[in-house]
């Protein structure tokens, strides 16, 4: 596929669906934020003495999810055993920071979409592109598809950055100094920033539906 073997496109399958497990196990509150918008019941995480994205947070957990994170990590060992990777603490630090910036990645997009129900009330079909889509499309190298897409996954959306690009560097396919390809991760982790601040201006704006 494009210069990548069977067990290189399985290493990238298995990063993304094991962050994306990570974030649908702790993140779905926001994915189910409406109900709380809806009832009038966000009232509530409003006077009590905590953030609201930390109570949000907490308010579900789908360890339902766990079947899909183990699949992940089976997958993820069996593709390590079969692929001629040097490893050293450099690569073992960015196959980390590849999992952890993909967990922030799909966080900062189920927050993203929990705002828009502050204007909506109902939660939005179209952050499913960026989640599920998200998670179907980065499951393969990014060079596989059009520069657009490319691109607007890793400039925008930086799946790019916590995949793709770390992905390189850890099987040698870098050109020039790899310690760019090794910090890419870095950015997934900082879109949860923008993330948090668009949530607070929603949280600045919104009006009690009442129950």
């Amino acid at each position: 596929m494009k210069g990548w073997d069977f067990y290189e496109v399985g290493l990238c399958f298995a990063v993304i669906h094991m962050a994306f497990s990570i974030s649908e196990c702790f993140a779905r509150g926001f994915d189910s934020f409406s109900t709380l918008v809806a009832s009038g019941d966000f009232d509530r995480l409003l006077v009590r003495p905590r953030s609201t994205v930390v109570q949000v947070l907490g308010s579900k957990f789908e360890f339902t999810r766990i079947g899909r994170l183990l699949q992940s990590m089976i997958v993820l060992v069996w593709v390590l055993l079969n692929l001629p990777i040097e490893w050293d603490i450099f690569k073992c630090v960015t196959l980390i920071l590849m999992i952890v910036s993909g967990v922030f990645i799909f966080t900062g997009i189920f927050i993203l979409a929990a705002t828009f129900c502050f204007w909506t009330i109902q939660a939005i079909e179209v952050a499913n592109i960026f989640t599920d889509g998200g998670r179907e499309m980065a499951q393969y190298p990014l060079n596989i598809y059009q520069k657009w897409v490319a691109r607007f996954f890793t400039f925008v959306i930086p799946f790019g950055c916590a995949n793709y690009l770390p992905l390189m560097y850890l099987l040698g396919k870098t050109d020039g100094n790899g310690i760019f390809y090794m910090l890419t991760p870095l950015a997934g982790i900082v879109f949860i920033l923008p993330c948090m601040l668009i949530w607070k201006a929603g949280v600045r704006h919104y009006r009690s539906t009442g129950s």
